[in-house]
Formats: C-alpha cells, structure tokens, sequence
C-alpha cells in the first residue's frame, strides 16, 4: 500500500468512544482556565502587586501551557489517565480556592450573588469559542498520529467520537454569536440581507475551492466517506451560514429553536421512511454524478442547520442583558437543565430510533452535539463565576477574559485583555482555523507521521500549537483583525 493509503485506512473504519468519556474530557479545559485564574490570583496574594504581574511577553507562554500544552496531553499520552488527570486537577484547584477563601474572606456569598459585573463581550461564550477552535486545530494533526487514540477520531458510520463532536460543536459555536442571535435587526429589504449573507461566505467558498485543488494535486490523504470525493468543511461552514440567514429573514431567531427540531426531526423522518439513509451509507457509485460524490456532504447540511439553528436559540438567550452575579447563575443553572433534558432525548433515540451518525448528521447526532455543546458551556460558565468569586474574594482583579466587578479598573482590565492568548484567537478566528489547516497539510508534507514515536508525536503537536498561539498572538500585538468581509 502506498504512504496515502495507509494514512487513509489509518483514519478510516472506527467506532469511537462512549458518551462518558466525551463528557469528562468537557471538564478539562474549565478547569485549565480556572487553574490559570488561580496561579494570578495567588500571585497577586503573595506578592501584593498592584502592575501586571508579569512580563508582556509571559502572560502568552502562562496562556500556552496552561490552556493548550494540558490538552495536547490529555489526548496523547495521558489519554488513558483522563478521568484521573480530570480528578487530580479538580482536588488541587479546590484546595487552592479554599486557600484564597479562608485567607481573605473580603465578600460573603450573599454579597458576590448581588454584584453588578460589567463586560463587554460575555466572557465564558468567548472562550467556548475560542477553546473549541483550539481544541479543533489540536485533534486536525493529531489524529494523523499513532499516538492520538483511534477511539477519538472520527467515526465511519456510528458512534460518538471526541472530533465527531468537534464538528458540531463548530456549527453551534458559529450559531451562538452570529448577527440575529446577538439581537442586531436586519434593515432594509430581505432581498438586500440574503444577497449581503451570500457574499459574505465567499472566503469560505474560496478555502474550499483550494483545499480541494491541494488535496487533488498533492495525493494527500481523503477520508472520501467523510464529506464526499470534493466537498469539505469549509463548503458545509458555507451552505449552512447562507441557508440559515436566509430561514432567519422569515422566522425570527427567537423561534429557532422550534425549526432546529422540525428540521432535524423530518430528515430523520425521510432517513427512516424512504430509501435516503441506503442512498447515503451504502450507495458507492461515486464517479455517477456529484450527487453520488458527494451524498454525505450535501445532505448531511440538513442537520448542520439543525445545530446551527439550536446555536442561535442559545445564542439569543445567553446574550440577554443581565447584570447581577445572581443572573447569570440562573442562567448557568438553566443551560444545565436543558442539557439534561437533550441527553435524556438522545439516550431515547439511541435505544428507539439509530445510534448517532456524524456521517449523516441525524436526529441523534443533532442531540448530542447540541446537548454536548451546552454542557462545555456550562461548565466553562459555572468556572467563570467561580473565578469572579475568587476575584472578588482575594481583592485581584486582573483576570483576562474573565467576569469584571469593578469599574474603576476597566483601562487595566483592557490592557490584561491585550496580553491574552485567549482575545487573539478570538480576533481572527478564521484565520486560526486557516492557518491550522495549513499548517496541518504542511507537517503530514514533511513528516512521517504514522512511524513516529509517541514522545516525538507530542513534540510536533507541542511545536504546531506554539507555531499557531505565536502568530496569532503577533497579530493582536500589532493590533491586525484579518476580516475578508
């Protein structure tokens, strides 16, 4: 077999993992943030310093290995310790929120409930954001590594793997944020609207087009099953943006929960009554026609708009104003209740219905990846308060992309929020998930990736992400937003 086909088999045919695992991976990077509040605050309590506590240059390197260097590990070498890395992690940053209560004690709990806090953006949806981005372009080249459990990787046809949720997570993370969930009214004529969204998609359509040319010119390795023989990622990001906006001129956003339910459900109406889900899994007369080439792709759009759709729902309620400590936990304490609630329809689907199908993107897989979604942020919700309380409690309010309870220090707030790895992924987003790819493509050029030791394996992924986290930081310094629209 040539090196392109056995990278291919190397990614292809697996099951995944259980959906117990998938959820206690979701803890580790709350608790990455929550560790690297921690480390500030005591800092701050030891030292009494009121400047940034560190050089310029450290706060980018303390971002790295405390956010990306942990789960680079959790997925190589300490993926079969993860529920104990999850665990020892957890007993240690209690013990250092005990120590930061009981030695300062500045606010009591009825106290912090009724704060005002102040933010410009609402923090724990920006670093879900960012942190799926991040953990996306982590699991793009690991996956290409022995050493990146096959049990994580994208399943063939069932099952729930740790990149299958990426995905959605992706499509629900871009619904979140986008214009009609943050409340901005569409003016002017429908018409102007859709024509202003389709060509706002065009570099979406343009890194499709040339990471199609470059996966057929160089013989890298497609997983053809995946999207199909030409469509990819990017085109999915694409047709799901366009169609979505233009649902949203007529049904507003508010409702949308109810079309991401009418949405998924009829697809999988048609997967069960007609001869659709035999068309897509087992039909493989590719070379037929672009229906047949791409059938996984084009049809699996149907349950990205359902996720998407689910994304803005979300979206519109979290953006709400509120500006009481007491309110968001509300809402924290909400989003877990309907993650509940969506894991309880996922396991009646799994036992009723099929099992999930990223391949597909079905009623399941809609569930899951939704209900996964919300848990990730409610955890990283639940650990952002947390973190303001240590905050309040310690008197050290220098925390980046965090909850600010205290005007007077916006400007010093700004100035930590442009020293954060976290705000420079979030300003060229995009860019991030391009320059990943790239480089991504570039490594499986110039290494051998399925003959690489396992240290050696941790070693590139360690020097991709710095590579990624360093130029995307340089471009916050130098105050470059990359928008193509």
């Amino acid at each position: 077999m040539s090196q392109k086909d056995l990278k291919e088999a190397f990614v292809s045919n697996l099951n995944g993992t259980s959906l117990q695992e998938v959820a206690v991976g979701s803890f580790l990077t709350p608790l990455c943030i929550l560790k690297r509040a921690l480390i500030l605050i005591l800092y701050h309590h030891v030292m009494g310093s009121l400047p940034l506590p560190f050089p310029w240059i450290a706060h980018p390197l303390l971002d790295f290995f405390v956010l990306v260097v942990p789960l680079i590990l959790s997925c190589t070498v300490l993926s079969n310790h993860l529920l104990l890395v999850v665990l020892t992690f957890t007993f240690f940053l209690f013990c250092g929120l005990c120590y930061i209560y009981l030695s300062s004690r500045q606010t009591s709990l009825s106290t912090f409930l009724n704060r005002t806090i102040y933010f410009k953006q609402v923090p724990f949806v920006t670093i879900f954001r960012v942190m799926v981005n991040v953990q996306t372009a982590i699991s793009i080249l690991a996956v290409d590594f022995r050493v990146f459990p096959r049990r994580y990787a994208k399943t063939e046809t069932y099952g729930t793997g740790v990149m299958d949720f990426g995905v959605g997570a992706f499509i629900f993370a871009n619904g979140l944020v986008c214009p009609e969930a943050r409340g901005k009214n569409v003016y002017g004529s429908k018409m102007k609207h859709i024509t202003k969204q389709l060509l706002s998609v065009w570099p979406l359509v343009v890194l499709g087009a040339a990471r199609l040319a470059f996966v057929k010119m160089s013989e890298y390795q497609e997983h053809v099953s995946e999207y199909g023989a030409h469509w990819n990622f990017f085109f999915t990001l694409a047709f799901v943006r366009v169609l979505t906006s233009i649902i949203l001129v007529v049904v507003p956003a508010r409702h949308s929960w109810i079309l991401a339910l009418a949405i998924s459900g009829a697809y999988q109406f048609a997967l069960e009554t007609t001869t659709l889900k035999a068309f897509i899994l087992h039909n493989n007369y590719r070379e037929k026609d672009l229906l047949h080439a791409n059938k996984e792709g084009i049809f699996s759009i149907a349950g990205y708009v359902a996720i998407y759709m689910a994304g803005v729902q979300v979206g519109c309620y979290v953006m709400q104003p509120r500006s009481h400590v007491r309110d968001w936990l509300k809402t924290v304490f909400n989003l877990l209740i309907v993650t509940l609630t969506l894991f309880a329809a996922l396991c009646m689907c799994q036992n009723f219905v099929e099992p999930v199908s990223r391949r597909v993107a079905n009623l399941p897989f809609c569930f899951w990846s939704v209900a996964q979604s919300l848990f990730f942020l409610s955890c990283i919700g639940l650990v952002d308060l947390i973190v303001l309380f240590s905050k309040t409690t310690s008197g050290c309010h220098f925390i980046p992309s965090s909850w600010n309870s205290y005007s007077g220090l916006r400007k010093k707030k700004d100035e930590m929020e442009g020293l954060c790895l976290v705000q420079a992924i979030n300003k060229n987003q995009l860019l991030y998930f391009l320059l990943s790819n790239v480089l991504t493509g570039l490594t499986n050029a110039l290494v051998d990736t399925l003959n690489c030791s396992d240290i050696f394996s941790v070693c590139i992924l360690l020097s991709y992400m710095f590579t990624n986290c360093t130029i995307i930081y340089v471009l916050l310094l130098c105050g470059i937003t990359i928008k193509f629209w």
